[in-house]
Order: structure tokens, then sequence, then C-alpha cells
């Protein structure tokens, strides 16, 4: 039985077979999901689960060397990217224009996707290694 407070067996398996440099992206209700990608549905009514609750506790569990953001979410959603500073080193985030973000998406292990109805509250995780 695990130690960790994390118990959705669908994201354990995931990221217990991924390796160093794979992706795995965690986002709000609106962003596109490639048919080709592994699909987590966590939502069941919007706002339900918060983004910002499953990055935090995602990153109880996972050890990444970087994240990606679309680069606008530093001027639609600030208080969303505040909150992410304080989970997640700043000098860890890459930002790039949200049509590359979403074309990312298709190299990704899976994607998580959350309840969140906010603009731009979507993030590329890139596994690091935890040694």
């Amino acid at each position: 039985m695990l130690k960790s407070n994390f118990i959705n067996s669908n994201i354990l398996e995931v990221v217990s077979k991924m390796g160093h440099f794979d992706t795995i992206c965690i986002c709000d209700a609106g962003l596109p999901i490639p048919k080709e990608v592994v699909r987590i549905d966590l939502s069941y009514v919007k706002g339900k689960p918060p983004f910002l609750d499953l990055v935090n506790s995602f990153a109880e569990i996972f050890s990444f060397q970087k994240v990606i953001l679309a680069s606008e979410i530093k001027t639609e959603n600030s208080e969303n990217l505040n909150a992410l500073k304080k989970i997640i080193d700043p000098n860890k985030m890459e930002f790039l224009p949200h049509e590359d973000f979403k074309k990312l998406t298709k190299n990704c292990v899976a994607i998580i996707r959350t309840g969140e109805c906010t603009k731009f509250s979507n993030i590329i995780l890139e596994s690091g290694v935890n040694f």
C-alpha cells in the first residue's frame, strides 16, 4: 500500500511507467486532447477538481525538471500563474504561445483533464530523475 495521499490508480500507473524526459499534461476543461494520447478525465462539474489542487498534489509525487506553460497565462490568468510559482520553482518554467503548447500535447504520455474553467490553466511537466 502506498504511503502517499495520492490514490488515483490511473495517474499512478502512468507516472510509474514514465522515464526521464517523458511529459505529462494537466489541463483545464477546454484544452483539446489529441485522440492518440491517454486521457485521464477527473472532471465532474465545472470547476471540480480545480487545476491548482491537482498540480499541488501532483508535485508531491512527481519528479520534474521543467514545466511548460502557455505564455498567455501571464496576461490572461496571472492569478493562477502566481499560485503556480508557489508550487513550482519559477526557474523551471518555460513559456510558449498557446498554439505551440497544444502541439506539444501530442507527445505527452497522458493528459489529465480537470474541471478548471479559467483561461490557460494548462501545464506540461517534463519528467526528471529523483537522484
